[in-house]
């Protein structure tokens, strides 16, 4: 995977100018940028959350989201792509996700980059768990985002 789609699996927090700058850097076509940005949420089905720890499988998790961005790339025309993912323990207010797309016209990023988060919170190999008062419970996918995928004629793959 080139510089222009690439994917980090990473602990650190990130810093969205710097990524957004580093993906535009030297392409004149770039007309548009759309980015994303998940964090953690201080509530969740009702309940207080005092952190979110994510875990994953390294190399399947990189290789899920890269072929989840050659998808992308058949569907929409794109040109550059920037998928961060965090793991480990995360408090509320903490950056969690940042898909940023780069495309010569915002219909096109503004697409991808949806398709892609559509994609993420169902398809990608994450498991998160939730610290809560009530103790800790796993994150199951939501039927929304079930339908959110749907959406792009892609079905959800069952829970194993």
């Amino acid at each position: 995977m080139n510089a222009l789609h690439a994917v980090s699996i990473q602990t650190a927090d990130f810093d969205v100018s710097a990524e957004i700058a580093a993906l535009r850097a030297g392409d004149p076509g770039v007309g548009a940028v759309c980015c994303f940005v998940g964090t953690v949420r201080e509530h969740s089905a009702g309940e207080a959350v005092a952190s979110m720890e994510l875990e994953h499988y390294p190399g399947m998790t990189e290789k899920s989201i890269a072929a989840m961005i050659e998808e992308a790339r058949r569907r929409f025309d794109i040109r550059g792509v920037r998928v961060i993912h965090r793991v480990g323990l995360l408090a509320p207010t903490d950056q969690i996700v940042l898909v940023a797309v780069t495309s010569a016209h915002r219909g096109e990023s503004f697409q991808a980059c949806e398709f892609l988060m559509d994609y993420l919170k169902t398809q990608a190999p994450f498991w998160k768990k939730e610290a809560t008062p009530q103790g800790a419970r796993w994150v199951d996918a939501r039927a929304s985002d079930d339908a959110a995928l749907a959406r792009w004629g892609i079905t959800a793959a069952p829970n194993t």
